[in-house]
Formats: structure tokens, C-alpha cells, sequence
């Protein structure tokens, strides 16, 4: 497996606090977005990712985040290989 890159939740809020262009994409189960979610945040289950990709742009930087971080790390590791480039999972997710 290639190596995903992992953002700690400090280098997110640091990035986004300096205003750069994050995507922001939740990997979580309907009734986990509806619990608690980032606003502004794009929700595409794991499951769905292989029929919903064409939704997201492979040259945004994108941050995949879950509950506690492992599906993210699936889900970054899914998007690497269908040719998203800028892709990292965040540490410990919303969690």
C-alpha cells in the first residue's frame, strides 16, 4: 500500500486559519454526518466513493476525515488510486 499522508488536526486549522484552499471531505455514515459535521464539508460515504469520485476534483487538495481517522485512511488510499493526487487523511478524525 502506498503511504497516505497524514494531517494532524493542528496543521488543518493552521491551514485553513491562513485562508489556504482546503477541501474538506467526510467519509462517515449518514447518521454520523447528521450527529456532528464540518460545515462547508463535502459528505460522500466510504461505500459510495468508487460511483460518487467524478464529484470531486483530482487537483484539490483534499482532506478525508471520519470518525476516528481509519476509514479516512481507506478512503485517501482509494482516491491515490484513481489518480487524486493532493489527497491526506486527518489524524484521529472529527473524534
Amino acid at each position: 500500500m502506498n503511504s497516505v499522508k497524514q494531517l494532524q488536526p493542528l496543521e488543518l486549522k493552521n491551514k485553513l486559519d491562513n485562508g489556504e484552499d482546503i477541501f474538506l471531505l467526510d467519509v462517515r455514515e449518514q447518521h454520523e454526518y447528521e450527529t456532528a459535521h464540518i460545515e462547508g464539508t463535502k459528505f460522500i460515504p466510504i461505500g459510495q466513493i468508487p460511483h460518487r469520485a467524478s464529484e470531486l476534483n483530482p487537483y484539490d487538495e483534499i482532506v478525508v476525515y471520519c470518525h476516528h481517522g481509519m476509514r479516512s485512511l481507506d478512503a485517501a488510499y482509494l482516491l491515490q488510486q484513481i489518480g487524486f493526487k493532493r489527497v491526506s487523511s486527518l489524524v484521529g478524525g472529527i473524534d
